[in-house]
């Protein structure tokens, strides 16, 4: 199970090189306030000085260590000469039984430490500057040496409170964000780090720890500084878990004091005396404390992890593979063959266009109508509920049928209605239904060019490779759809013009609507007959209405609209009342009239004719109207499907092929967008990674590690 390690190390390397972390591996996450003794942990883990050091805070980026035991015969000698100017003397390349690579400085090694941590630190101000600001891009270093352990471990900057320098004011919530980021990795181990000299119930490693991991099945702590606690005080009961336990274990450890540091003390003999002060300060707890120790338990609490998480690890992958893929797939393949590739783009385009309209597009919208989904709304929702709401006497009041009447009878009074003030009137009225129909070409039209984005986003991704081509097709349908846009409307301007060219008072439906109003009229006359006094004699009042009816017949039958204009008397009283404009009254003595003076108006009631005059006019016009409107509404979407949307559709295929399908044309329209070309590419570099990290965990299978 030893060799579980270095396969996520293998992982990590393999991820690196795609940059992506999509991937949480298992780690350790080293997590402590600022000063806790962090650094000097780690060093004590590596055995060399590595870390930069200094006073307030120093790790400004996230330093992703993994840590690769080898063997004596395993020891690799640095294949290429480094070079590097140091004390005014030129260096060449040092074999050395240990190394490090950083994943920026590619395929360099380095021999010497200490160059190591100055690459840190330039590293470090390369991305965060020099002001004590930090980033959450991480280092990428790698030892290999004999005498560690196999580990993965993330250093963070330290817990601070105050801004200190030319930090930002915020610099508290950075921090603690870029820790949570690390540790809510749930595949990781938080090594919660805190000095023995401050009181362990206020500790921020593990109070930071317990929010993501409050059952604590996946933190250690570390206490450090054991030798710097106050006389008469030790850590005996912090170690032993009884003051704060943590599932994991508390393991104590002493850290190179500065001076130590600065009298370039090695970690090896720092390891020696930190067992002799165990061995003599806690004896019955020195084989459970300090750096060995703290080794050994780290390698083997990682192996463990590892071991639990990698199935989970091994179906992320795989899923994420398949995913790319997909990807990838979506991208397409580089162009050969030119012109079969163009030709097949644009019939794919003109057939998922037909499909759209049609509703049997592979890609079905489900957020909103669309295609000919939202068409036939148009047709029968929009245009539909829009005329039928246009009121058929709507902006015509009682005084313009009157007016009509009257100026369609010339000098003359007239005895009948005369039937040129119902055409003119009932055109009047038809000639509102042409505005709504053709607002419902243009909102027909304007579908139709929503198609074509619809298309590009989500039937046709192959055109966002070729963004030149895209455009073309674009302005090549949009153009048809301009072209045919006047003759639509034109189409249907002489739908209406039609209606109004010939007002056919024969309509069966216009008939048998004038029959029956001429029924209810004639009832109504019996019922005042009925309601005369008795003083009348009954065939007098008959004669009367006889004499003032209207008799003549337009060919007989129940299209006898005129039969229902009957004579009434001019002066009866209790009939409603309008405004008209007769000539002024009699002129005062002794003043001349002016008869074009323009006459002042006076209410007065309508006569019992001029009321049934209306009446008549008004129902007549509405009966007409409403078979144009039915007319208007059946004929409009006819037309509208005809001269457009069936046109376009069936001219569509031909018009791109002879607009784009042309040699001249192929080099420029395949151009593929650069952006298109980097994406195809990282996808590539993901599924490869993906696939190389599939194999290293199938060789494990193989092996029966897990």
């Amino acid at each position: 199970m030893e060799a579980l390690i270095p396969v996520i190390n293998k992982l990590q390397d393999v991820f690196n090189t795609v940059g992506a972390d999509i991937i949480q591996l298992p780690q350790i996450v080293v997590v402590g306030t600022q000063s806790s003794g962090k650094s000097s942990v780690l060093e004590s883990l590596v055995g060399r000085d590595i870390l930069p050091r200094g006073t307030g805070v120093v790790t400004r980026r996230p330093l992703i260590l993994q840590l690769v035991h080898i063997d004596a015969d395993d020891r690799r000698k640095t294949s290429e000469e480094n070079e590097s100017k140091k004390n005014g003397r030129l260096y060449r390349g040092i074999d050395g039984e240990e190394w490090g690579k950083f994943l920026h400085t590619k395929n360099k090694i380095y021999t010497d430490f200490e160059e190591i941590r100055q690459e840190i630190e330039a590293e470090t101000e390369r991305i965060s500057g020099n002001n004590k600001g930090i980033s959450d891009e991480p280092i990428h270093l790698k030892i290999f040496s004999p005498y560690v352990v196999n580990l993965t471990l993330v250093d963070l900057p330290g817990i601070t409170k105050v801004p200190v320098g030319d930090q930002p004011k915020d610099i508290e919530i950075q921090i603690r964000e870029l820790i949570l980021k690390y540790i809510s990795n749930p595949n990781s181990i938080i090594l919660a780090v805190t000095a023995a000299n401050t009181d362990m119930a206020t500790s921020e490693a593990l109070k930071v720890a317990r929010e993501v991991d409050p059952d604590g099945r996946r933190t250690l702590a570390v206490v450090t500084k054991l030798d710097l606690m106050d006389a008469g005080t030790d850590a005996m009961d912090i170690l032993m878990g009884r003051v704060i336990p943590v599932k994991l274990g508390i393991i104590g450890v002493v850290n190179r004091s500065q001076l130590d540091i600065n009298q370039k003390k090695s970690v090896a003999d720092a390891i020696r005396d930190e067992y002799a002060f165990l061995q003599k300060k806690y004896p019955s707890l020195a084989n459970r404390n300090g750096t060995k120790y703290l080794a050994r338990t780290l390698n083997r609490l990682l192996m463990h992890h590892i071991r639990d998480c990698l199935p989970e690890l091994k179906t992320r992958i795989n899923v994420l593979a398949a995913q790319y893929q997909s990807l990838l797939n979506s991208y397409g393949e580089p162009v050969d063959d030119k012109s079969a590739t163009l030709l097949q783009l644009i019939t794919k385009f003109a057939a998922e266009y037909c499909n759209t309209i049609e509703g049997t597009a592979k890609y079905i919208e489900t957020a909103e109508l669309c295609g000919g989904a939202r068409i036939c709304y148009i047709f029968h929702e929009t245009f539909g509920r829009t005329l039928e709401s246009v009121d058929p006497l709507g902006g015509l009041t009682t005084i313009d049928v009157l007016t009509a009447i009257r100026n369609a009878t010339g000098p003359r009074p007239a005895l009948f209605v005369p039937e040129v003030s119902f055409e003119l009137l009932v055109k009047r009225q038809v000639k509102r239904l042409e505005e709504p129909s053709l607002r419902c070409v243009e909102l027909v039209h304007e579908e139709m060019q929503r198609i074509i984005q619809h298309c590009s986003n989500y039937s046709t991704q192959e055109l966002l490779r070729f963004p030149k081509l895209h455009d073309a097709i674009v302005e090549v349908v949009t153009s048809l759809l301009r072209k045919r846009l006047p003759v639509t409307n034109e189409m249907v301007h002489n739908l209406v013009a039609i209606e109004l060219a010939y007002i056919n008072t024969k309509h069966p439906d216009f008939a048998d609507a004038c029959g029956l109003m001429n029924n209810n009229i004639e009832e109504q006359r019996r019922n005042r007959m009925r309601d005369l006094p008795s003083a009348v004699p009954r065939d007098k009042a008959a004669a009367g209405s006889q004499s003032g009816s209207v008799s003549e017949q337009i060919d007989g039958g129940t299209g006898n609209w005129r039969g229902m204009l009957k004579k009434g008397e001019e002066g009866s009283a209790g009939d409603r009342a309008v405004p008209l404009n007769p000539f002024p009254s009699s002129p005062q003595r002794g003043h001349a009239v002016n008869l074009l003076d323009v006459p002042v108006p006076v209410s007065r009631k309508l006569s019992a004719r001029e009321q049934r005059d209306c009446e008549v006019i008004e129902r007549l016009i509405k009966s007409y109207f409403l078979i144009v409107r039915k007319n208007i509404q059946d004929s409009v979407p006819k037309a509208v499907m005809h001269f457009l949307v069936n046109h376009v559709k069936d001219c569509l295929q031909s018009e791109l092929v002879g607009q784009l399908y042309k040699t001249a044309l192929l080099d420029d329209l395949l151009t593929e967008s650069e952006d298109m070309a980097q994406r195809r590419n990282e996808a590539a570099d993901m599924l490869k990674a993906l696939q190389k990290a599939s194999q290293v965990i199938a060789e494990i299978r193989e092996t029966h590690m897990w």
